[in-house]
């Protein structure tokens, strides 16, 4: 596989991301990233937050500035949805019971795992991601 290196980013935190924890943010923001790197890139202080060092705990506020460092990113072959799980992530569409701004009720099937993982890449909060790429953040109640 081609590897990819990314540019240095700053990213201005909003209101919707206020709260989170810088080590989950970065998941968010270097998919295919091994949560390894996220972690050595933030103790060695290349990740900062208002031109300071921070740890992985640290919670982000509205109006911090981050700056993402460039990482070598493996380009993948794949589309985010595997093809094969497309006709699963179409039935979970009739699955939502509720769904608001801030949270989404899912009905989940029986044998769908909630969460790609242990061997199996691809679940239910993967699928509705596939669905919902424009969705921020939700509070999951998956019964």
């Amino acid at each position: 596989m081609n590897e990819i290196k990314t540019k240095v980013q700053f990213v201005e935190i909003d209101e919707d991301m206020a709260g989170q924890r810088i080590d989950n943010f970065l998941r968010n923001q270097l998919k295919n990233v091994p949560k390894s790197l996220i972690y050595r890139i933030i103790r060695k202080g290349e990740v900062r937050v208002n031109k300071k060092r921070i740890k992985a705990e640290y919670k982000l506020k509205a109006g911090d500035l981050v700056r993402v460092p460039p990482v070598k990113v493996e380009e993948t072959a794949q589309a985010d949805v595997p093809n094969t799980k497309l006709n699963k992530v179409a039935e979970l569409e009739h699955c939502i019971i509720y769904e608001d701004d801030h949270m989404l009720i899912l009905n989940k099937p029986s044998g769908t795992a909630v969460h790609g993982g242990s061997g199996l890449s691809f679940g239910a909060i993967e699928a509705l991601r596939a669905l919902r790429p424009q969705a921020r953040f939700w509070s999951w109640c998956i019964v």
